[in-house]
C-alpha cells in the first residue's frame, strides 16, 4: 500500500505502509518541518506496516527534534518495532 500523509497545522496523520519504497515520500514531507513548527505530533494509528527503514526515519526525525530543542509526539497504536526501538533507547 502507498503512504499517505495528511496534516492540519502541526498534526500529521500517516496512513499506509512506511517502508523502503515509501521512504522518499516521508522524508520529503518532513524535510524542513522544524523550520515551520516548534512542536510536532505524528499519528501512526493508520500505519499498516513499517519496516526498519520506516523505524529509522521516524527515529531520525525524533533525533532532529531533540537536537533542535523542538517538541515531537508520536501517538497511536502503530508498529511494535517502533515502540521497541524507542523503548530500547530509553533503557540505554
Amino acid at each position: 500500500m502507498n503512504l499517505r500523509i495528511t496534516n492540519c497545522n502541526n498534526f500529521f496523520k500517516i496512513k499506509g505502509s512506511l517502508n523502503r519504497d515509501t521512504l522518499a515520500t516521508f522524508q520529503a514531507e518532513f524535510e524542513h518541518i522544524f523550520e515551520r513548527f516548534s512542536s510536532l505530533t505524528i499519528s501512526i494509528e493508520d500505519v499498516e506496516s513499517m519496516d526498519r527503514y520506516g523505524v529509522e526515519a521516524i527515529a531520525a526525525l525524533h533525533k532532529e527534534a531533540l537536537a533542535r530543542q523542538k517538541s515531537m509526539a508520536i501517538i497511536g497504536l502503530g508498529s511494535k518495532d517502533l515502540y521497541d526501538h524507542f523503548k530500547s533507547q530509553v533503557a540505554a
